[in-house]
């Protein structure tokens, strides 16, 4: 299930608007996790990119310093549709600094541009996942819907959260990738590279997890949490439970210091009991489901664990004319701005012929 399939949590929508017309309508920065170390053999750069999604950029490093990919390191993905600032790491041992010029003059193209806002030496290669969070400009266009309504769409999740659902990037186009999943997964013999096996696996886990949540949205209990719940501690990965539940919980979820969970599959028994368990169970008990439950546990992943609830950090807004409702808010890694937009309501990607948000209800 992957974005426009999804109910969602707070009622039908209360706006329509469009996404994307510029770059700059969707501005995304990484909160960086850490200072450069100052020395070392890798390049460390933060660079603002429009027109490029990340490999492209990697690729880009790559050809300039003259090395492999593999030297080049990124704590996330970003879009191609957006304006974009994030960190790279580029192993030079015994090497001089490449001339950074050549590197944004070789950026340049129709739509596209790349400039490096700073460069230090690091020691390590930045991996996936160092980072700590993203920061979002993002500008709706063409806001149809009750003002009042739409504000007070957005207190309501600045207060309560939205559901944390995978969004529809993690699909690949139309949502094929779970498709080829399957595909993979009924001819186990079938050679991939390793970067499109983990793509598969990453569609199929993830698309799991969604179903799972659409469930608890559905029954309402996505976040307030239920008997047997594991729990996972807000600003971390630590999870503990299974839990019985108890007021003391409730207040705690109520209070966002932990939050409710849902299952990245893989082998073993989901770690939730009683009621939790019996949800999960239940939302994946269809044939499709039980296909991408099979995969997941013979390819030899491991039972993880996923918050269900996303808050987003200092939610605000302000109108401009035009209509124009211009958004700003800080999510975790691993999260998505469009699982925050769909609780608006219908918005359009003018990136792509396709809306990418979920409908009401």
């Amino acid at each position: 299930m992957s974005a426009p399939a999804l109910p969602r949590a707070h009622g039908e929508a209360a706006l329509s608007a469009t996404i994307r017309q510029d770059a700059e309508d969707f501005r995304v920065d990484e909160l960086d996790a850490f200072a450069p170390s100052g020395s070392g053999e890798h390049l460390l750069l933060t660079i603002e990119k429009r027109g490029m999604n990340t490999a492209f950029v990697a690729r880009l490093l790559a050809q300039w310093a003259g090395v492999d990919e593999r030297a080049v390191g990124y704590a996330g993905l970003k879009d191609r549709h957006a304006l974009t600032t994030q960190r790279f790491t580029v192993q030079l041992p015994g090497r001089e600094d490449p001339d950074i010029a050549a590197l944004e003059a070789m950026g340049e193209g129709a739509g596209q541009a790349l400039r490096v806002r700073a460069r230090s030496r690091h020691a390590r290669k930045l991996p996936r996942g160092a980072l700590a969070g993203n920061r979002f400009a993002l500008t709706l266009r063409d806001v149809a819907g009750d003002r009042m309504e739409i504000e007070a769409r957005l207190r309501t999740i600045a207060a309560d959260g939205v559901p944390n659902y995978f969004g529809e990037q993690r699909f690949g186009h139309g949502g094929g990738n779970v498709d080829k999943a399957l595909a993979f997964f009924a001819a186990p013999r079938r050679r991939l590279g390793r970067e499109q096996r983990a793509l598969l696996l990453s569609s199929a886990r993830s698309a799991l997890f969604n179903q799972v949540l659409a469930a608890r949205v559905a029954a309402g209990d996505w976040a307030r949490g239920c008997d047997g719940e594991v729990w996972m501690l807000d600003g971390s990965r630590s999870v503990f439970g299974p839990e019985p539940w108890t007021k003391a919980l409730a207040a705690r979820a109520a209070a966002h210091d932990i939050h409710p969970t849902g299952p990245l599959w893989g082998r073993g028994e989901t770690r939730a009991l009683g009621a939790a368990r019996d949800a999960e169970l239940a939302a994946l008990a269809d044939a499709r489901a039980l296909a991408l439950r099979e995969g997941l546990e013979r390819a030899g992943l491991s039972q993880e664990r996923r918050a269900a609830r996303l808050v987003p950090g200092g939610l605000a807004w302000e109108w401009e004319d035009g209509p124009v409702l211009r958004l700003g808010f800080s999510l975790p890694p691993g999260c998505y701005a469009t699982s925050v937009l769909a609780e608006l309501g219908a918005i359009a990607n003018a990136a792509t012929p396709r809306p990418f948000e979920a409908p009401a209800g």
